[in-house]
């Protein structure tokens, strides 16, 4: 297996690996090592998976999550289909951050990509923490958010409280004990005990901080690309240029624990 950097931020390209064929212990290990020092690797030439294969291969990294109103394609719960640029892909985000133990990681397989355009973007929110100034990141550890649904949750008949949390604007990671961002533009609705205009210009710089480009790595999709990403310390937007070309990659989510 060989490991390829993709920026100085984040990010790294993994070849030599053929997951529909089964990869023993000791390379998965290398393959877990790699996501966790680089936050997202991209596991090239994949396209024999199944979705089988691919739930078999999330399975090993943990418990397998089901979304709660994004239908999954059919016979295998857990595999969602991914279609075009919408504004909620498009905006910065950490994937369901209104659960109560939002996903620890996604992976996304791509299955068609059109000839140009649809990229993705993935921040290193953790990076765009430590940068801060020490008073700044002081008064982030003392506040929590509130994280909300999006209206696709009240389309499914969801009731509001059952898709809100509460978080801490700054998380640390369970493996790494790094810490991170843990606040976006979808999802997180204002800082807990303040009000709406009062949380908007720091949720707002905040936001603006985590797309800052020498904290980002733009990821150019090939047939066949797994990517994996920690949602736990990145955050991810899709570039809307597809001009309605077709784009379909199938996710598959894993538990995570609660933010602390």
């Amino acid at each position: 297996m060989r490991i390829d950097r993709c920026s100085a931020a984040l990010g790294a390209i993994l070849t030599g690996v053929d997951l529909a064929a089964g990869v023993d212990d000791e390379t998965f290990d290398a393959i877990q090592d790699a996501f966790l020092t680089y936050q997202v690797i991209c596991i090239r030439g994949q396209q024999a998976m199944t979705p089988d294969d691919q739930l078999a291969f999330a399975a090993r990294w943990g418990e397998v999550s089901v979304h709660p109103y994004v239908p999954s394609i059919e016979g295998h719960p857990g595999v969602m289909k991914i279609h075009e640029p919408t504004p909620l892909t498009q905006r910065w985000h950490a994937d369901t951050t209104h659960a109560e133990q939002p996903p620890a990681l996604s992976m996304l397989l791509a299955r068609v990509i059109p000839e140009v355009g649809g990229d993705t973007m993935w921040s290193n929110a953790a990076q765009a923490y430590d940068d801060l100034s020490p008073g700044l990141r002081a008064t982030l550890g003392t506040l929590r958010a509130v994280h909300q649904g999006t209206t696709l949750a009240q389309s499914a008949g969801l009731d509001r409280r059952a898709v809100t949390q509460t978080h801490p604007v700054v998380r640390t990671h369970p493996v790494t004990g790094r810490k991170a961002l843990f606040v976006n533009g979808d999802y997180t609705s204002h800082i807990d005990g303040w009000s709406p205009e009062e949380s908007a210009p720091l949720l707002e710089y905040l936001y603006a901080r985590v797309g800052r480009a020498e904290y980002v790595y733009r990821h150019k999709w090939q047939v066949g690309d797994l990517v994996i990403w920690d949602n736990r310390c990145t955050q991810h937007a899709v570039v809307g240029d597809t001009g309605g070309a077709e784009r379909v990659l199938h996710r598959v989510t894993l538990f995570g624990d609660r933010p602390v």
